[in-house]
């Protein structure tokens, strides 16, 4: 079992920055592929990023590429998502998520309540 929880979210103008952090618990962190997802209001749920167990490779959807980075540290259980040169369309509830290396959330076992972001134009 592995609970997360997801923190960092807000309010923040186009071009700003955040960061993200979703803090896991139990000893078998480093087992599972970490990903962070998002949800728009009338939307599908969408992958944005993922790092597999040791962080040592990591992927992001194309429309992040450049902007967002996922990192883990798995001394600290933690998994973060830096996100720099917000626009409107980054507004969403962000997810993370634990589970094996995909881009579908089927293959998430794990997830947290969520974040808001809202990024304002």
């Amino acid at each position: 079992q592995v609970q997360l929880v997801e923190s960092g979210g807000g309010l923040v103008q186009a071009g700003g920055s955040l960061r993200l952090s979703c803090a896991a618990s139990g000893r078998t962190f480093s087992r599972y592929v970490m990903g962070w997802f998002r949800q728009a209001p009338g939307k599908e749920r969408e992958f944005v990023a993922a790092a597999t167990w040791t962080g040592s490779s990591t992927y992001a959807t194309e429309s992040v590429k450049g902007r967002f980075t996922i990192s883990r540290d798995n001394a600290k259980n933690t998994v973060y998502l830096q996100m720099h040169s917000l626009k409107p369309d980054d507004t969403a509830v962000y997810y993370c998520a634990a589970g094996a290396l995909s881009g579908n959330a089927y293959s998430y076992d794990y997830w947290g309540q969520g974040t808001q972001v809202t990024v304002s134009s």
